[in-house]
């Protein structure tokens, strides 16, 4: 009789969180991992502990441990523990979240297959990436009497830390013909991880459920879990009614809480499979007048003033409404433009749309805010009705200041995307027009162009250009306008001197002048070289009419005049 048979008749319970419990009766600078070699006969007590409290399948001790060497020894341990009792044992590989480093999960699971461990557990992963093709692995090794359980890392709020909502993410792994259960595991506590599983469409019958004990705090730098077990025990219980079969703990779950869960699951009656509530959900209208524009086929301009970086906001309100005034439909707003703090995007696209009327586009970038902190920011933006954005990755920190300053960088704009939608579909936010940037002086056009498809699949309907001043970015935008769906608005940043076009063409990323535009400014004075930058403007906008949909204008210098200059000549 082969697992899933033998899972017909009676759940598997796993142990609980390995990590947390040996920091807390140990403390003494190991990793529960490095005990492995180091101290062997700790590990093995802490399975034994967890196999005597009725835990009928434990995972190997290496959440965080991919080498051969380290592997082999947690196997040894855990098959010590097990001795001749009718116990399972699975492989644990734990998440990692550095994506060029995935070849360490093909060697784990090489060196487990060379073992001749044919069950595993994909722990607290935040995506859908690798596990289908380790999972391919293992079955093309063992067969049938292979099993791999696939489960991600859920937050409280249904989504995981790189923006998928527990839906997605199972319903992707759901369609692999190599994941044989999908599940949760740890970030959560049980009630939430509860709640979350009763919201899941279609789940599937053979699924997994590991909370963690609670949520901790921090005393003396130890992880404390408040959780009670006999209250996780009884959370335990109800996840088992909804008709999950696979239970266990993770974090701060130490073996008195499999006890009880074990105890409580004795009385808990037959496996009954409940399938999730309906809820109505209404979805809205995009509410954006530049959405209105775009799909009434009129012509949009974006206008660009940075952020101040100090308090002072009177020169960015102004200049703002003199641009709007002279034809601007739209004020877009950089966030903290080449890594430098300035005034929040954000709050200030809330201010010019309160106190203006203004349609604004505030950037918003991957670089210095994690999910929860993008979350709020979409939920701020709903409630002062601004429903555009411009979704970026963000300039990355210069290296010699990223000792204080850390970049965040947990998911790309791609992602961001998809987790935005996710968040209108589910009714939590109203819907926005999100904007991509589309680099048209890329050297690797064609992979830029792929990005941009990939971008429009997940969500993004506009895109924005860097600035146009090259033949080959002129070819690059008439491609884009054929090949892609959404809008485009090219982009034109005025040069206004020949200072500033040297300083662009070398220093300025993603940008391209070409050495005859910036001969033209050498040796002009500074209203000469003004009345140059409104004349290449008015030139370029003519050019790109016919493979745009609008434009996007950049200001140089918080020069207004310039700029209302070359919106009076459009």
């Amino acid at each position: 009789m082969n697992l899933q048979e033998k899972l017909k008749n009676s759940p598997l319970i796993f142990d609980g969180g390995m990590g947390v419990y040996y920091n807390n009766i140990y403390n003494d600078g190991t990793t529960c991992e490095e005990a492995n070699i180091l101290y062997p006969e700790r590990i093995i007590k802490i399975h034994k502990e967890y196999i005597e409290a009725g835990a009928n399948a434990i995972k190997t001790n290496t959440y965080a441990a991919k080498d051969a060497v380290n592997i082999e020894a947690a196997l040894k341990n855990a098959k010590e523990a097990v001795g001749n009792k009718d116990i399972l044992i699975f492989a644990s590989i734990g998440s990692i979240s550095d994506e060029e480093d995935e070849a360490i999960y093909f060697d784990a699971v090489d060196t487990f297959i060379s073992l001749g461990v044919k069950y595993f557990d994909f722990e607290t992963f935040t995506d859908f990436t690798v596990q289908e093709a380790l999972a391919k692995r293992i079955h093309d090794a063992f067969g049938n009497d292979a099993f791999v359980i696939c489960s991600f890392g859920i937050l409280p709020d249904g989504y995981s830390a790189n923006g998928f909502s527990a839906s997605t993410l199972v319903a992707a792994a759901s369609k692999s013909d190599y994941i044989d259960c999908v599940g949760l595991n740890c970030v959560s506590g049980p009630s939430h991880m509860a709640k979350i599983i009763s919201k899941i469409p279609n789940r599937p019958k053979l699924f997994s459920a590991m909370p963690n004990a609670g949520y901790p705090t921090i005393e003396r730098g130890i992880a404390v879990y408040g959780g009670k077990p006999k209250y996780f025990a009884e959370q335990l219980v109800e996840i088992y009614k909804m008709g999950v079969p696979i239970l266990g703990g993770c974090c701060g779950t130490n073996p008195t809480f499999i006890k009880e869960a074990c105890n409580a699951l004795k009385n808990a009656g037959p496996l009954v499979y409940a399938e999730a509530k309906k809820t109505d959900i209404t979805h809205n209208e995009i509410e954006s007048e530049l959405d209105r524009k775009f799909k009434a086929g009129e012509r949009v301009i974006a206008l660009e003033i940075d952020p101040p970086s100090d308090d002072n906001i009177d020169f960015f309100m102004d200049g703002a409404k003199r641009l709007v005034n002279a034809g601007a439909d739209s004020i877009t707003i950089a966030d903290c433009p080449v890594a430098r703090a300035r005034a929040d995007s954000s709050m200030l696209a809330a201010k010019l749309k309160r106190e203006l009327g203004v349609e604004p586009i505030p950037h918003m970038t991957c670089r210095d805010r994690n999910i929860n902190a993008i979350r709020a920011l979409l939920l701020g933006l709903s409630i002062e009705n601004v429903h555009n954005v411009l979704l970026v990755t963000g300039d990355p920190v210069p290296t010699a200041e990223r000792k204080n300053i850390k970049s965040v960088f947990s998911f790309n704009s791609s992602v961001l995307a998809s987790y935005i939608l996710e968040l209108s579909n589910a009714g939590l936010i109203k819907p926005f027009k999100m904007f991509g940037a589309l680099n048209v002086n890329s050297n690797n056009f064609s992979n830029e162009l792929d990005r941009a498809m990939k971008k429009e699949e997940a969500g993004i309907s506009a895109f924005l250009t860097q600035p146009v001043m090259t033949d080959k970015a002129y070819e690059n935008l008439a491609l884009a306008h054929e090949k892609l769906n959404s809008p485009i608005l090219g982009g034109i940043y005025p040069i206004v001197s020949h200072k500033n076009a040297v300083f662009m063409s070398s220093e300025v990323s993603g940008v391209s002048v070409p050495k005859s535009l910036i001969d033209r400014y050498f040796g002009l004075s500074k209203e000469d070289a003004e009345n140059l930058a409104v004349e290449l403007a008015v030139e370029t906008a003519e050019r790109m009419k016919d493979i745009t949909n609008g434009l996007y204008l950049m200001t140089p210098f918080k020069r207004i005049t310039l700029m209302e200059n070359i919106l009076n000549n459009l």
